[in-house]
């Protein structure tokens, strides 16, 4: 990912297939810089306005919505169109076809980070292979290098 070309203020950052550490961050920010609502939308799922009729919870017919309630609820179609738009085509077609918003960014997640047991099992290899590591009696620090690279 190249900083210095999507550093731009109103163009969300690109996702190219590398570093989703660094571009999960900056998405989260932009979208909280845009509004709140639209990052509420992504962790929380899109809002769904309800109304009592006769003591059942139905959904409110949008026509009745306030302008504030038709606010809210474009708050998941604002988060589709920025990370859709901050990805590269193999990751867009990743995601394109979920709805809500909720559903792209944790299939970005589970396909950039893995699932919590993958990650778990990531570390633990990690550890394991630092907690075995050794130099070798001939080697000097310049093949370990070489082994690491």
């Amino acid at each position: 990912m190249s900083f210095a070309e999507d550093a731009y203020i109103n163009r969300p950052p690109m996702f190219d297939g590398l570093n989703y550490a660094f571009w999960k961050i900056r998405m989260e920010i932009f979208m909280e810089s845009i509004d709140i609502g639209i990052w509420d939308a992504v962790v929380n799922g899109p809002f769904v306005l309800m109304q009592v009729i006769k003591e059942e919870t139905v959904k409110k017919c949008w026509s009745k919505w306030s302008e504030s309630e038709r606010k809210k609820a474009q708050y998941d179609s604002l988060a589709r169109n920025i990370i859709t738009s901050g990805l590269n085509m193999d990751e867009f077609f990743r995601v394109s076809h979920c709805n809500p918003a909720k559903e792209m960014w944790k299939i970005l997640e589970v396909t950039q980070e893995g699932t919590n047991d993958v990650k778990r099992e990531r570390k633990h290899s990690l550890i394991q292979e630092y907690e075995f590591f050794r130099m070798q009696p001939e080697e000097s620090i310049a093949d370990v290098r070489k082994r690491f690279t």
